[in-house]
């Protein structure tokens, strides 16, 4: 399975290319950071992050887009332009009918690190020794974005069974329910 990972950011877009199935050796096909200029107009810092995410999805093709899901920060400044930016990566994968999950930060910590508390140089150290890369990519943006993609490979089959389960269960026919207290005619069914 080939996924794209985003940090999503207005300054920095944190973003990298990992190939591999859970419970195997993974690779690094790519990582780096796309970005805009702080004094830019927000929506033309949007249509550059759109770009370069075009980009990789035209170099790369990955079969999935993994995306940090967004929380509540006291800068709301910060958390909306990492919403945006989030959207924009989105809005990316899905007009190419890709598909998008979203991690929290404490998901993709505890999967890669196996805490979710851990701090960004453990989870670049992780991202560098589960990739056999030599040094920790850096900014931290372009390690998120690889430990992103690394979470949705381990994570994705789990998923995938828990989501076929639930699909099942909703499309069982619903128990026929009898009163309570009251049997069964005989001859008919309950």
């Amino acid at each position: 399975m080939r996924v794209l990972g985003v940090d999503p950011g207005l300054t920095r877009c944190g973003i990298g290319v990992v190939d591999g199935v859970a419970g195997r050796t993974l690779t690094m096909v790519g990582v780096g950071v796309i970005r805009t200029p702080a004094e830019a107009e927000t929506p033309d810092r949007l249509v550059a992050v759109e770009a370069g995410i075009e980009a990789w999805l035209d170099e790369h093709r990955p079969e999935r887009v993994a995306v940090e899901r967004v929380f509540s920060q006291h800068n709301v400044r910060t958390v909306m332009g990492t919403a945006q930016a989030s959207a924009v990566a989105m809005l990316c994968a899905a007009r190419r009918g890709l598909p998008v999950a979203l991690h929290t930060p404490s998901e993709v910590k505890a999967a890669v690190t196996g805490s979710g508390r851990a701090e960004k140089d453990q989870v670049g150290a992780m991202v560098t020794r589960l990739l056999r890369l030599d040094a920790p990519p850096k900014p931290a943006d372009a390690a998120d974005a690889l430990a992103l993609a690394i979470c949705h490979i381990w994570r994705a089959p789990a998923q995938n069974r828990l989501q076929q389960a639930v699909a099942a269960h909703r499309a069982a026919p619903a128990p026929r329910r009898t009163t309570p207290g009251r049997r069964p005619q005989k001859g008919r069914p309950a």
